[in-house]
This record gives C-alpha cells, sequence and structure tokens, in this order.
C-alpha cells in the first residue's frame, strides 16, 4: 500500500513539474513576443517609454523592446506620397488669371529628427500632414505666380516656356517650411494642370493675333522691299540693255549711213543727173504714205521727173537706166493744178 501511494504522489508531481514547465514557456513566448518589434521596408518604428520617445528603428528586420506597459512601438509609414491641390485661380505678373493645379510628391524621412517633429506636429497622421501640405502649396501658388507673365507658362514657342522655373520656385517656396513645421521631405513639386478662365483666353487669344498680325505685316514690309528692289534692278538692267542696243544700232545706223553716203557719192560723180532723178523718185516714196493724194503741179520739183525725164543725164548710164514717161501715163496720174490738196488715211474731209 505504501509503494502504491508513493508512485502516485511521484507521478502527481512530474504532472505538476509537466505543466509548470509549459506555463513557463507560454509565458515566456508572450515575454518575447511583447518584446520583439517586427519593422518592414518603407516603415520606420518609434520607441516609447511611458509615452516619450526614446528611439527610432529605421532598419527593416527584427528588433527589441520592453514589454508593455514599459515600451510601446508606434510604426511610421515612409512610403513616397502625393498631394495635389485642386484647380487654384491665380494671378499672373501681367494681371492675367489662370487656372493651375498643382501637385507635390513628399515622405517622411529616415532620420530620427524629422521622424519625431511628424509624430509631434500631425500625430503620425498622413492624411493630416497632406491638408497641411496642400494649404502651403496652394499659398506658395499664390506667391509665384504673381513672379511670372503668363506667356511664361503658355507659349507656342518651347524656348520661352518657364515652367521649370515656376516649378522650383515653388518648390523652394513649399520644402524648406514643410521640412522644419513638419519633418515632410517634399521629393518633387509639378504642375498637374494649367489652363485659363474664358476672359482670359478671349484675351490672350487677341493678343496672340496681333502679335501674328504684327509679324505678318513685318515679313509682308521685307517682301514688298525685296521686290521693290528687284524691280529697281530689272529697270536698271533694262535700261542699260536698251541703252546699249541702241548705241549699238546708232553705230550701225551711223555705218550704213556712212556706207550710203560713200555709195551716193561715188554715182553722184559717175552721172549726176541720173543721180538726181533717182534721189527725187526716192523722194516721192518717202514723202507719200498710202491712201495720200498729192496734187501740185507738174513742174514742181521733185515731180517734174514724171513729166520732163531725167534731165541734164551725164552720161550714156542714164539713159539706158530710165526710161521716158509716155504721155498718157503723165494725164493720168498728174494733172497740172495750181492748189494741192492732201487727203488724211481713212478717208477724211479734203
Amino acid at each position: 500500500m505504501a509503494s502504491t501511494g508513493g508512485a502516485r504522489s511521484d507521478s502527481t508531481r512530474s504532472k505538476l513539474l509537466a505543466r509548470t514547465a509549459v506555463a513557463t514557456l507560454i509565458l515566456l513566448a508572450a515575454v518575447a513576443a511583447a518584446c520583439i518589434v517586427m519593422v518592414p521596408a518603407g516603415d520606420a518604428d518609434v520607441i516609447t517609454r511611458f509615452g516619450a520617445p526614446v528611439r527610432v528603428i529605421t532598419r527593416p528586420g527584427l528588433a527589441w523592446k520592453l514589454p508593455a506597459p514599459f515600451e510601446s512601438a508606434i510604426p511610421v509609414d515612409l512610403r513616397l506620397r502625393t498631394t495635389s491641390t485642386g484647380l487654384l485661380d491665380v494671378g499672373t505678373r501681367n494681371g492675367l488669371r489662370v487656372l493651375v493645379q498643382a501637385y507635390a510628391a513628399w515622405r517622411v524621412p529616415d532620420n530620427p529628427r524629422d521622424l519625431l517633429r511628424f509624430l509631434r506636429s500631425v500625430r503620425n497622421q498622413p492624411d493630416e500632414a497632406a491638408q497641411q501640405l496642400r494649404t502651403f502649396l496652394m499659398a506658395g501658388l499664390q506667391i509665384i505666380s504673381t513672379n511670372f507673365s503668363l506667356s511664361d507658362l503658355v507659349n507656342t514657342d518651347p524656348q520661352k516656356v518657364r515652367l521649370g522655373d515656376f516649378e522650383r520656385d515653388l518648390r523652394g517656396q513649399v520644402a524648406s517650411r514643410m521640412l522644419r513645421v513638419y519633418g515632410i521631405g517634399i521629393s518633387q513639386v509639378g504642375v498637374e494642370r494649367l489652363t485659363v478662365p474664358d476672359q482670359t483666353l478671349a484675351a490672350t487669344v487677341a493678343r496672340m493675333k496681333a502679335e501674328r498680325e504684327t509679324v505678318a505685316a513685318q515679313v509682308t514690309a521685307e517682301g514688298l522691299a525685296k521686290a521693290a528692289g528687284i524691280r529697281a534692278d530689272a529697270d536698271r538692267d533694262a535700261r542699260e540693255v536698251v541703252a546699249t542696243a541702241r548705241q549699238r544700232a546708232s553705230q550701225i545706223e551711223a555705218n550704213a549711213q556712212e556706207a550710203a553716203a560713200h555709195i551716193y557719192g561715188a554715182a553722184y560723180r559717175r552721172d549726176p543727173g541720173l543721180y538726181a532723178t533717182l534721189r527725187s523718185l526716192d523722194s516721192l516714196g518717202l514723202m507719200f504714205a498710202r491712201n495720200t493724194h498729192l496734187i501740185l503741179r507738174t513742174d514742181a520739183v521733185p515731180f517734174s521727173v514724171l513729166t520732163e525725164g531725167p534731165v541734164h543725164l551725164g552720161g550714156p548710164a542714164s539713159a539706158a537706166l530710165v526710161p521716158p514717161v509716155s504721155p498718157q501715163l503723165r494725164r493720168s496720174v498728174l494733172a497740172p493744178k495750181l492748189a494741192t490738196e492732201i487727203d488724211p488715211p481713212g478717208g477724211g474731209p479734203r
């Protein structure tokens, strides 16, 4: 009986020890779980002791802390976020209104000082931080837009667009204040949308039209000046060509007249009477045009050659060259008159 009781006592003691060991292991596991801090990538944990921050863990992985309520971990999201202002009516340097929508890419820096500042200013609320950033962006837009004209923001010439300067100035206006006050680091600031109200659009179109008309007038004036220069050069060249041609024609005519004078001189020297007769006939051909009727005395020079024939011929060649004029030809062509009448071309009154 005694041995049986001892066995039962040992069995009870073994079970009690096993239960105590299991409870201890569970307690140790719970304490270990309460002391382990898991820091994922893109996050940081701030360890507080009785509510006061004592250290910041920014390296991803496992970390240790005292179990609650001695110490607690506050996770802070370090991922990149974006915030937009929406369309905002602002004024430019030249007094025109534009509608601008700006955005900002921001994150909480992974250094302890900025993390603690973020916790104290917005109580680890990203939405509250975004609202504060939106307010700063809108105020910055109102200030920066007055330093730029509308043509610096909207222009058909890419070389005249200063949108990059606008974004850089806006980032400089906002970034330092957000980091100093709220512990937020601004990675990028840009213009998401830019448009103009109806009245500004009408004024812009009118200004652009005036600029185009000015350019068109300038180009037209340059074209007219070039055309005038071309016409002047062409007229000068034409005058030079005509003058040269006239000079050559005059020279040719002078040479021809000189040659004709030599021929006339030679003919006169050979037979003066024949020369006078031929020159009289040439004079008649030059004096009369078509549809011209001339009535003169037949004994008047040079018409006497038609009635009297060659006179004072100097040699036999003249008699052979000029035949005598018949009486019928004399009566049919010319009649002796005391008056002279000339019918103009086209049959006018005599």
